[in-house]
Parts: structure tokens; sequence; C-alpha cells
């Protein structure tokens, strides 16, 4: 049942007063956290062992791939047979193949192994955004806290890449290159299965002839198609920043320092987003979107400029603010564009869209760092979002979606953070 809303201007105390609404925010919270580790902690642990960025990024991208093929068939599973039978299975198979992995890079097996553990590592990973967001949507139907829930969603996953990456940097140097992944599959144990245990609040199932209706393929509709394209560039941002800093610490003798400059890059997302929330906005989604993307763009045009740290944390700082508008932007045209029964599956193919995006930036970067000069990898970042804010600005009128009531101009979004990691 929608909750009732009586202030004109919605805010983060309304909406964090919506009944059940911690039911399902904590623990999601707790489930999504170990997501921000996991690239991370696997280029690490494959680098030290292998003593090759390219490698490292290989195995990474090998498991962001995975990812983004198997998320919109998750999100399509999630949406007929409900979000626990999802979860559960998930979680296991996650935990498995990620302690696995993390055994056959100690035992220095060969690379083709690596790629083995990685495909079900990546499959596996639980999509605890998208299914956070469909919870909202389900409490928030036809409020003008929409959007608010929205912002609050991407701050809540750039505040998990604020510490994921402090985390897992930590843990790999100060205490074991393994300890990273090993802990990451350990949370997503048991985060993913307290959060499958919050029944209440999980969207219903529909059956019968209306299931059947409902269950349409997102991917049909033109609209998420293009925002694919462009959440492809975001993770391209995600996924050269990661490589790139990891490799400018290291060639400054600094290994510790890039979970701080990841952090910051993160963080700025995360203010950003606070604002976003914050505003009332009465430019379209459409045109939002347009103007975020290219903001996006030309700062992340520059970073394979920067040789120092300061300079290279400034632009982090503003490439993440750019970021937070962006992917809250994309994911609220989500509700004008899809149909109520096939928004999880659309979250999860642009979610989906980030980690693929990621997974291609990680290899191409890795190779770029391995084979030319230290910060090359950040023409990725550069390349990845030129590329798609021209496919953006040519395609922007599929963006439009059909007519329906005004309250679903406002929509509910989320990331991962890296995840959109």
């Amino acid at each position: 049942m929608a909750s009732t809303v009586t202030s004109s201007r919605p805010g983060y105390g309304q909406l964090l007063r919506t009944r059940g609404a911690w039911t399902f925010l904590l623990p999601g919270f707790a489930a999504r956290q170990p997501f921000a580790m996991l690239t991370l902690s696997l280029v690490l642990l494959v680098q030290h062992t292998t003593g090759s960025y390219g490698a490292a990024g290989a195995v990474a991208a090998v498991t962001g791939v995975s990812m983004a093929l198997f998320a919109p068939y998750s999100g399509r599973l999630a949406d007929r047979h409900g979000q626990r039978a999802v979860l559960v299975p998930g979680v296991l198979v996650h935990t498995a193949s990620g302690i696995a992995l993390t055994v056959l890079a100690l035992s220095h097996a060969p690379l083709w192994a690596l790629f083995a553990a990685a495909v079900p590592t990546g499959a596996s990973v639980p999509q605890i955004g998208p299914m956070v967001r469909a919870r909202w949507g389900v409490k928030l139907q036809g409020s003008p806290l929409m959007t608010t829930a929205a912002a609050f969603e991407s701050v809540t996953d750039e505040l998990t890449f604020v510490f994921g990456p402090l985390l897992a940097t930590a843990l790999c140097t100060a205490v074991h290159p393994a300890a990273g992944l090993l802990t990451e599959a350990s949370l997503t144990l048991l985060g993913g299965l307290l959060f499958a245990a919050q029944k209440s609040s999980q969207p219903s199932v529909p059956f019968g002839v209306y299931a059947r209706v409902e269950h349409t393929s997102a991917l049909r509709v033109p609209g998420v198609r293009v925002l694919i394209v462009t959440f492809l560039g975001i993770g391209a941002v995600f996924g050269g920043m990661q490589v790139s800093l990891a490799a400018f610490s290291e060639s400054i003798g600094e290994p510790g320092l890039n979970g701080v400059l990841y952090g910051v890059f993160a963080a700025g997302n995360m203010i950003s987003g606070l604002v976003c929330g914050a505003i009332a906005w009465k430019v379209a989604p459409r045109r939002r979107l347009v103007v975020a993307y290219g903001a996006l763009a030309l700062t992340a045009s520059g970073l394979w400029a920067a040789h120092s740290v300061l300079v290279l944390a400034g632009l982090g700082l503003l490439v993440g603010m750019c970021i937070a508008p962006t992917l809250i932007t994309g994911y609220t045209l989500v509700e004008n564009l899809v149909p109520a029964g096939a928004r999880t599956e659309a979250f999860t193919w642009l979610t989906g869209a980030v980690a693929l995006g990621q997974a291609a930036a990680v290899t191409v970067a890795g190779q770029l760092e391995d084979r030319l000069w230290d910060g090359s990898g950040f023409l990725v970042p550069m390349g990845g979002t030129l590329l798609a804010l021209a496919t953006l600005l040519a395609l922007r009128s599929h963006l439009v979606g059909r007519p329906r009531s005004r309250t679903v101009a406002r929509g509910i979004g989320h990331r991962v953070p890296v995840a959109v990691d």
C-alpha cells in the first residue's frame, strides 16, 4: 500500500519515516557493501600473484561480463518468483565460487582456471540494489517521494563505494592479498541471507494472466536500450578509475593511497547525490540526463593529464560529482519507460551495463598500464564517456515514455556500486 505524503516538498526525513522502510534498508545496506569490494579485491589479489595488471584486469573483466550477462536474468526471475527464491541460492554460489577463486589465485593456477572460477563468481553477484529499489517502488507507489528515494539510493550506493575500496585496500595491503576477496565472500553470505529473510517488504509475485502480460522483457523498450549504452560509459569510468588509480598509487610507492583516491571519487558521487535529491527539479529528466552526461564526459577527459596526487584527487572528485545526477536521472526514466512488472529486470539491465562497461574498461586499462605510460589507463574513461554521449545525443528521442499518470515522471533509481565493482 502506498504511503501517504502530506508535505508539498518531500525530503529525506519523510522518506526515512516511511512505514516498514528500515526493515529492508539496513539489511540491504549490509548486503550490498561487499559488492563495492569485489573488483578491487580481485585486481589486488591477482596482480600480487601474477605481477601483471593486465592479467588482474582480465580476471576482473570476466567477473564483470558474467555479472552483466546474468544480472537481467536474475532480475526477471525475481519479478516472476520473488526475491528470496533468487537470493538464497545466489549468495551460496557466490560465496563458494569466491573462495575457490581465492584458492586458485594463491596456488598460482593458470589463467584459464582463474577465468573459470570468475564466471560463477560474477554470475552469482546478488542484485541487492535493484531489489531494494523494487521494494521502494512498492512502498511509494504514486508518491512524490519517489525521486527522493532515487537520490537516497544513489547516495547509499556511493557510501558503500567510499568504504568498500578503503576496506579492500586495507585488507589486501595490511593483512593479506587474499583478505579482501575472502571478506567480500563472507559478508555477501551474511548480508544476503539477512536481506532475504525480510519477506514482508518484498514485492508480491503476480499470478495468472496478469503475470504473463506484465513479464515482457524490458529490453524491448527502445529507451532502455539507449540507457544501457549510456550506462556502459559510466562503467568505463568505474573500471578505468579502479585500475588506473591502483597503478598510479603503485608507481609513486604509495599503494595504500589507492583506496583514499577512490574514496574521494566516490565521495564526490555521494555529495552530489545528496544535493540532487534535495532539489525540486523542474527540468525534464531527459534534458537533465544530457546535461549531466556532458559534464561527466568533460571532466573524465582530463584524468589522463593529471600527474600529481592533489590534481588527480580534485579531478576524481569532479568526475564523481557528475556521476550521481546521471545515474539518478537515468533510473528515474525507467519509471516512465518500463511497465511495472518488468522494472526489476530493467534495473538489472542497467546495473549489468555498468558492470559490462566496467569489465571492458578494467581489461583495456590494465593492458594500457602494462604496455604504455603510467596513467594511460585514464584514457578509457574519456573514450567510454565520449562515445556514450554521442549515442545519447543521437537517440535521446527514445527517452520519452508513453503518457501515463503525472506521478510517473518521478522515478526510483539505483547504481552499486559499483558499483559498480
